[in-house]
Formats: structure tokens, sequence, C-alpha cells
């Protein structure tokens, strides 16, 4: 499912929200996401699963085309954990 499909079905559960009001709730559920993980935080949606961020170290890659090596830096990226209800639902 894409952005537009989610909008489309949340549009459609509630037939009282217009369009761009479905749009800006979408919008606004995302942006608090990514604003909450950008600060090193942690977003806990319970029965559904939970957002965070990890580590990486520093390490050294190769360029895939050129088998140069390259320095890869220390970064963070986003990690999501499914709930108990969530792996109960895909595991029935």
């Amino acid at each position: 499912m894409i952005r537009s499909e989610l909008v489309l079905k949340i549009a459609e559960a509630h037939p009282d929200l217009q369009p761009n009001e479905v749009e800006l709730i979408v919008s606004t559920f995302f942006d608090e996401i990514s604003k909450r993980l950008a600060a090193d935080g942690r977003v806990e949606l319970r029965g559904f699963g939970a957002f965070s961020t990890r580590a990486r170290d520093a390490r050294t890659g190769r360029n895939p085309r050129t088998g140069e090596v390259v320095d890869v830096e220390a970064k963070r990226v986003p990690y999501f954990k499914p709930g108990k209800e969530m792996r109960a639902r895909l595991n029935v």
C-alpha cells in the first residue's frame, strides 16, 4: 500500500471528512513520527509496533563499480519492531 491508497481508504471509511483533510491528517501523522525519530526519540503504537533509530558505526566500504575503498560515516537508521498483536495477525 502506498500513501495515496492509505488516504483513499481513510477517506472511504470516513465520508464526513474532505479528501484534503484526510491528506493533512496522514501528513501530520508521518511528519510527527519523523520529527520524533530525528530527535532520537521513539514512537510506540500499541498493537502495531514501535519506531526507533539504531546507530551504525563508521566502516570501510567499497564502490561496487570501481572497487575503490571508501569510508562510510557513522549514522542512525530507522528501525521498526512489530508489536505482539501485529506478529499474531501475520502468523494466523
